[in-house]
């Protein structure tokens, strides 16, 4: 379950995370435990995602997958709902390579909930969000370092 009331929910964001050659393994899992343990996170919702070489797409709860390819990640089984629809699953996975495995993982951000919960107290609504991939974050650095040289 979520944080208590809608007052007091952080934003929820969502990501898959692909493992080119279906090398997905679980070992994701000790930092996903550190971010839970310390109270960073709270995870809504965890998916495995295979795509064979065709593009055929299996998707599967964490019950269904082996240990094996889990690791500590199936700690995290008992406390899942689902959010996403098999729509929004199959969207998600278009970005997957075919002969790849990837994560769906969603997660409420329990860090900026008490920002959010003063905000919406003060009147105060969000109209906007958005990311900065790392890539182009990167990519944006190395071209102010390469104008300054």
């Amino acid at each position: 379950m979520m944080t208590d009331t809608v007052d007091e929910l952080g934003p929820v964001d969502w990501i898959v995370v692909e493992f080119p050659g279906s090398s997905f393994n679980g070992s994701i899992a000790p930092e996903l435990t550190s971010l839970v343990d310390r109270g960073l996170i709270k995870i809504l919702d965890l998916l495995i995602l295979k795509k064979d070489a065709a593009g055929g797409l299996d998707i599967a709860e964490l019950s269904d997958v082996e240990d094996g390819e889990l690791g500590e990640l199936r700690a995290f089984e008992t406390e899942l709902a689902t959010l996403l629809s098999e729509e929004d699953v199959i969207a998600a996975a278009q970005a997957i390579e075919p002969g790849s495995s990837a994560a769906l993982l969603v997660w409420e951000n329990l860090w900026a909930a008490p920002f959010g919960s003063v905000v919406r107290k003060a009147g105060g609504q969000l109209v906007a969000s958005g990311r900065i991939p790392v890539q182009a974050l990167a990519a944006a650095i190395e071209a102010d370092e390469t104008q300054e040289a």
